[in-house]
């Protein structure tokens, strides 16, 4: 199912400025991305897997920048303070509502090099990925 997504990781796989990104994947992103993901940024991590699932967004948010993490997220919660506060933490905004698992891996494998371009830039903040 995921077998094509995984196998773009060779692409750039060889880049070490990436192996040091850390996402911080939210819950309301399934938690099977971690595995997906780990291809491509080996420093991902599920919120469930640090046990911040019912924290507040402004909780997580501060989690993300004082432990250097970007976030992804289906949240606009997110995406707005992201408008407001800036960087860190870099947010990847999936702005796709109530989709399955399968739709989520097949955006974000079809962005895999935006995502990777934005996560590299020093001045963004925000990477809004639509299906």
């Amino acid at each position: 199912r995921s077998a094509g997504f995984r196998g773009r990781s060779r692409e750039r796989h060889d880049d070490h400025s990436f192996g040091r990104v850390k996402l911080l994947i939210d819950e309301n992103l399934p938690k099977s991305l971690v595995r997906i993901l780990e291809p491509h940024f080996p420093d991902c991590i599920h919120v469930k897997q640090l046990q911040l699932t019912e924290k507040e967004d402004a909780d997580l948010w501060l989690y993300a920048k004082q432990h250097g993490f970007s976030i992804i997220s289906k949240d606009k919660d997110f995406q707005q303070m992201s408008v407001l506060l800036g960087a860190p933490p870099k947010v990847i905004w999936l702005h796709m509502g109530n989709n399955p698992a399968s739709r989520v891996v097949e955006l974000l494998g079809r962005e895999m090099t935006a995502i990777k371009h934005f996560l590299g830039h020093p001045s963004r903040a925000l990477l809004i990925l639509e299906p």
